[in-house]
Order: structure tokens, then C-alpha cells, then sequence
């Protein structure tokens, strides 16, 4: 997320669609760097777990491996894997974590992509940070639904002041 570093906050059109009791779990890729967003997350749900980017100053884990409705989560910030983004380096720390699920992050850039049987999404930046790859980053997030080996992704990015949707899915076989 990176504020106040790179970015002075979550996107207010964002924020209007973060209710609190309507999210169950919160999946941060890292680089939380201010307690008031970590409170503002708790605010939404208290099922939060952050990965440990680059720039968290707090003790925060490098993964987190959470199960739900069948399915294997993992979670990491990627700042620790090279080449970043790389789908074979993806694909094998997925496959150490015993995942079907990783939601990784640290590119700044919205990703999705099923590979290996399982599926691989990076949410991009919520604050829209740049990042060493990228100069301007489209601000991005996601919604998942897990339900029973079913993942329905929504993929919200603010593209010229507007909030555009797409809908991913992903069936565990």
C-alpha cells in the first residue's frame, strides 16, 4: 500500500465499496507501512493477514497458508522471489506452500492466470503506488468469493476516475 511513502491513500471510491461486515477475511501483500490503514482494514473485518513486504517495519510473516471451503490459500508479498512475477517461481513456491490458491503481490500490477492446475493472482496496488517496475501504477483490488473448490475474482480498477469491474473464476478440478 505504501502510505504515506509513495501514496496518500486508499482511493476514495475504493473506501466506499470496503463495508465493514460485509467482508470476511482481508489478504494484504505487504507494505503496510502505517498503523491507522491496519486499523482502518481491522475496521473491516478482524480477519486480516498481511505477508511482510519490503518496506513493513512491523513482524509480520512472510506467508500465510489459510484454508477455506476446500481450498489451499497461500499468501506472500513476492519481494523475496526472482525474477518477480516470474510464473515458474510462482508456480514452484506454490507448490512448496501445498497451495492451489497464491495471491502474491510487490509488481504493482493486476494479474490473474491459471497455470499448473492452480490459480495465481496478484491484486496490484489498492493505492495505485508505483513501484520499481512501474512508474504509475492503475489503482486495483480484488474481491474473492471462495465457495467449494469455486473462486469468483472481482478485479475493481480505477481507470480514468472510474471503478471498472471484470469477474474472474477459477475451478479447483
Amino acid at each position: 500500500m505504501h502510505i504515506p511513502q509513495s501514496a496518500a491513500d486508499i482511493p476514495a471510491k475504493f473506501r466506499r465499496l470496503l463495508v465493514p461486515g460485509k467482508i470476511n477475511q482481508i489478504l494484504c501483500t505487504g507494505n503496510l507501512t502505517d498503523r491507522a490503514t491496519h486499523d482502518y482494514l481491522r475496521n473491516i473485518t478482524p480477519a486480516v493477514h498481511v505477508a511482510r513486504g519490503a518496506f513493513d517495519d512491523r513482524a509480520f510473516p512472510v506467508s500465510h497458508r489459510i484454508e477455506e471451503q476446500g481450498l489451499r490459500l497461500g499468501l506472500v508479498n513476492g519481494h523475496l522471489m526472482v525474477p518477480n512475477g516470474d510464473v515458474d517461481t510462482l508456480a514452484a513456491t506454490a507448490r512448496l506452500m501445498d497451495v492451489d490458491v497464491l495471491v502474491t503481490g510487490n509488481t504493482h500490477r493486476f494479474e490473474a492466470y491459471e497455470e499448473q492446475g492452480r490459480f495465481f493472482i496478484n491484486p496490484g496496488s489498492i493505492t495505485g503506488a508505483c513501484s520499481a517496475l512501474d512508474a504509475q501504477s492503475v489503482p486495483s483490488f480484488v474481491l474473492m468469493e471462495v465457495k467449494l473448490r469455486h473462486v469468483v475474482a472481482y478485479v475493481y480498477q480505477l481507470v480514468n476516475d472510474e471503478v471498472v469491474v471484470d469477474r474472474i473464476e477459477y475451478n479447483k478440478e
